[in-house]
């Protein structure tokens, strides 16, 4: 496998994993980074290994911010299980799905998606600064578990996106401060992550040792990012949470219309 790759390649790859795993151990979005530049370093090898190779290399710093955040921020452990479990089988799903569904068939509908993200996050300077549960316990339960499956499906069969919409559900339709979704976020991305590679790695679509080195990169980036947003609070993460969702918009746009 390293034999494949130019010392510029491989530290090319390094970068873009470290700087994956700060920004989305922040507001999600790492795959923004590190995805294109797999595609970019890797062209000879198969979609469908380039995505379980990000996801190997991903599972490693997503876990170590869901860490970080769980020291500090402690949300209800019943709200983390139903979205995280239904995210798992999801993701999984969606995995077996991956090589055999066109994925350039769902850009449109993401592009449309991330725009009303962008929009009612705009719209609402307030959203999401303080913590303001919304819901009884069993109806939040209930639109954790619905949101796991279907985030986590996507997750899996695409993936783009899938910390934007997780953090529009947790916070807009729950009520959770954008610090606290955070931390939810990255218990559900590690979740899906997991599902997802098991997967590919049956399947044999999974390049384990540059997927694990480039695990190494995004951990790091992502104990400073994740240290970072601790104390930055909400205010940061709903910025940093803009600005990905708005680069996310304009490389799906991209990718939209450049196949038409």
């Amino acid at each position: 496998m390293f034999a494949d790759l130019t010392v510029t390649a491989g530290l090319f790859l390094l970068c873009a994993s470290f700087f994956a795993g700060f920004v989305d151990s922040i507001a999600g979005g790492g795959g923004l980074i590190q995805l294109p530049a797999l595609l970019i370093g890797l062209p000879k090898t198969e979609t469908v290994t380039v995505l379980g190779t990000n996801k190997l290399a991903s599972v490693f710093g997503t876990t170590t911010a869901a860490a970080l955040y769980r020291r500090q921020i402690k949300p209800d452990p019943k709200v983390l299980v139903a979205m995280a479990l239904p995210a798992f089988i999801g993701s999984a799903a969606g995995a077996s799905l991956a090589s055999q569904i066109p994925t350039k068939s769902m850009r449109p509908i993401v592009l449309v998606l991330l725009i009303v993200v962008a929009i009612y996050t705009w719209l609402k300077p307030d959203l999401g600064k303080i913590e303001l549960l919304r819901h009884e316990s069993t109806r939040r339960i209930q639109i954790s578990i619905a949101a796991g499956v279907i985030i986590g499906f996507y997750d899996g069969i695409f993936g783009p996106g899938t910390g934007s919409f997780l953090m529009l559900i947790l916070v807009a339709s729950l009520g959770y401060a954008f610090i606290t979704a955070s931390a939810i976020a990255k218990v559900v991305n590690v979740s899906t992550n997991i599902g997802a590679i098991l997967v590919f790695g049956i399947h044999g679509a999974v390049l384990w040792q540059l997927g694990l080195l480039l695990g190494v990169a995004n951990v790091t980036g992502a104990v400073i990012g994740s240290r970072l947003a601790i104390r930055g609070g909400s205010n940061l993460v709903r910025k940093v949470f803009l600005l990905v969702t708005v680069a996310l918009i304009i490389k799906v746009g991209f990718d939209t219309f450049a196949s038409i």
